[in-house]
């Protein structure tokens, strides 16, 4: 029911947010290039979108339990 609620999860004093995978510069500077070559109107650029705004929303779930 959750799915779609926004916000995090009342467990008490403990918040638990899901682990973000760090990426060397080599990894990002790849996935860059290899991004440039996707047709245009490709649905995997907005995919990588909502995959950035998801690492975004995690990292402020980070912050905001220490």
């Amino acid at each position: 029911m959750s799915g779609c609620a926004e916000g995090g999860f009342d467990l008490g004093a403990h918040v638990v947010c899901p682990p973000v995978v760090e990426y060397s510069r080599e990894v990002q500077a790849r996935a860059a290039e290899e991004l440039l070559l996707l047709p245009e109107g490709s649905v995997v650029v907005e995919m990588l979108a909502d995959y950035a705004m998801m690492r975004e929303q995690v990292r402020a779930c980070k912050m905001s339990s220490r």
